[in-house]
């Protein structure tokens, strides 16, 4: 594509983008970033049991 081209659908994105309204569905947004609904502990580590702790730096 030559350079006129390309800025012409940049500059169409960039209107787009601008004057557009969208409607943002904030609950759902939660869940998918995983936020916990209920106040849950946020720091529990799932993958805590799953591995024997092991050190190098101990055994030598």
């Amino acid at each position: 594509m030559g350079r006129g081209r390309q800025k012409a659908k940049n500059t169409k994105i960039a209107r787009e983008l601008k004057y557009d309204t969208y409607s943002v569905n904030y609950a759902a947004l939660e869940r998918e970033l995983g936020h916990p609904e209920n106040g849950g502990d946020e720091y529990v580590d799932k993958w805590a049991d799953e591995y024997e702790e092991t050190y190098e730096d101990e055994k030598a």
